[in-house]
């Protein structure tokens, strides 16, 4: 039986490494804290996406919180397709409350999912957290030609989902994305 010779790397070559990030907090406490003027917001998820981004190499050309509000969700949404940014980052608003409507919304928005990012994410959240990943709801798909992927608000998360999926595979999806 002959092997396969293609492998991951061959499907990266000449891809160009470098884009414009945009990054959604989404923070009904996060926002309010901002709209009563104090510049502290503690958003460490927010913080920790655009340290990642930068460090591998990406610029962040749109930065925002909004509230956990449908409409808000969405201009907040529109306002980074609008950006310079070739893919987007949100963080928040993805759990099981009443008020986590992140997923719902995007999901809505959505020309294609990108369904292996969530099995993804969640399988490498499993191996840190255990059976709690089973809460993760993650999501990532194409709008406008342009990659969204929705991580919970934990800083963690953020950090896992960057360093083990999105920053290794951004550069290949977009190229996809965009043939």
């Amino acid at each position: 039986m002959e092997e396969k010779t293609a492998v991951p790397s061959e499907h990266k070559r000449n891809v160009k490494q470098q884009y414009n990030c945009a990054i959604l907090t989404i923070s009904t406490s996060k926002y309010w804290t901002r709209a009563h003027g104090d510049s502290d917001l503690n958003d460490r998820s927010g913080e920790r996406a655009q340290e990642l981004a930068r460090q591998y190499g990406h610029q962040i050309v749109y930065y925002d919180v909004v509230p956990d509000d449908e409409t808000l969700i969405g201009d907040g949404i529109a306002s980074a397709l609008r950006s310079d940014a070739d893919f987007i980052i949100t963080t928040g608003g993805t759990g099981l409350t009443t008020h986590d409507i992140t997923i719902e919304v995007v999901k809505n928005l959505l020309e294609k999912e990108i369904t292996g990012f969530g099995e993804l994410f969640r399988l490498k959240s499993y191996e840190e957290i255990g059976t709690a990943a089973v809460l993760s709801r993650a999501l990532a798909g194409v709008i406008e030609q342009k990659v969204i992927f929705c991580l919970p608000g934990s800083p963690n998360a953020v950090e896992l989902a960057l360093r083990e999926i999105i920053m290794p595979e951004v550069a290949h999806i977009l190229r996809h994305v965009r043939e």
